[in-house]
């Protein structure tokens, strides 16, 4: 448990630096920003290798309620849409355009589908963080637009058919095979 709360803490703090301008551009002015962008990075990717080893070490610890099968086909139906709106904040596409952060907007809807879906305190522990992280993320990104510091582009329908196609092919990869394969669960049985 220790892993995955220490990886969720590092996440989170190397996350809130963005979220903060005046504080990135600290960073930028005395790191560069590829240096900052390489610093980002590294310890994102450390953040991530402690959330998974430390999810999978207390997974089974502390069980805090069992979820009824059907739990798992409505989050697996959530995820469907998670899918799609996590590429469309790839590309400049109307959604992108209209929901100015679909990929927060996947974050939160991955989060909540999970934890429909599973019940350990692991579970409640890390899905519970990203729907944080997400609903926070938002309301940053939000304050960002109204001050001028972000600016959402206008998007095209070619972006969105990306968004779909790509969204829709991650989501059946992960449905026959991949989200067992990584995560050692399917997400339909």
């Amino acid at each position: 448990m220790i892993l995955l709360l220490v990886g969720v803490i590092l996440f989170l703090a190397i996350h809130l630096v963005p979220q903060r301008a005046e504080l990135q551009n600290d960073l930028y002015q005395r790191f560069g920003v590829m240096g900052y962008r390489l610093f980002h990075g590294a310890v994102a990717l450390l953040a991530v290798g402690l959330i998974y080893v430390g999810y999978f070490e207390a997974k089974d610890d502390v069980i805090l309620w069992y979820p009824p099968l059907w739990t798992r086909h409505l989050a697996a139906t959530f995820m469907l849409f998670a899918s799609i709106l996590a590429f469309a904040g790839l590309f400049k596409g109307k959604i992108k355009q209209k929901l100015t952060s679909p990929f927060s907007i996947a974050i939160k809807t991955w989060a909540f589908a999970h934890l429909l879906a599973n019940g350990s305190l692991a579970d409640l522990i890390l899905f519970g963080f990203f729907l944080f992280y997400g609903v926070s993320y938002r309301i940053s990104l939000k304050r960002r637009i109204a001050a001028g510091l972000v600016v959402v582009p206008d998007g095209t329908l070619k972006g969105d058919l990306f968004a779909f196609l790509l969204g829709s092919a991650f989501y059946a990869a992960m449905i026959f095979g991949l989200h067992e394969m990584l995560f050692g669960v399917s997400p339909l049985l």
